[in-house]
This record gives C-alpha cells, structure tokens and sequence, in this order.
C-alpha cells in the first residue's frame, strides 16, 4: 500500500516539476496562514488586556 502511494506521487506530483512547484505553492500559502493565525492567537493571549481593542472603550465618548 505505501509503495502505491509513492508511486502514484511520484507519478502524478513529482515527475513534472511545474505539478511539484505548484504545489509548494499552494502549501508554502496555508502553511503560511495557518502560522500567521496561530502567533497571533498566541501574542493576543499573552496580552490580553493590554492591547487596543481592549482599553479602546475607555477613550471613546
């Protein structure tokens, strides 16, 4: 079974390389907004309280 499935990426993703540069694309894409989302649940969690769209109801009229 796991040689089927290497030869069917070998087959159809890595044999041409405009297939295998699409798809590092496509996946450099969602890697990056999956990591985007994920440091900046973390920095608003650490900071929670301290930032802008926190305390801005205090300095509204």
């Amino acid at each position: 079974m796991l040689n089927t499935i290497a030869r069917y990426l070998y087959h159809y993703v890595f044999k041409r390389s405009s297939t295998f540069t699409l798809g590092a694309v496509i996946t450099t894409m969602y890697f990056e907004r999956a990591y985007d989302d994920t440091c900046e649940y973390i920095f608003e969690t650490i900071n929670k309280g301290r930032l802008w769209k926190d305390i801005k109801h205090r300095y509204e009229k």
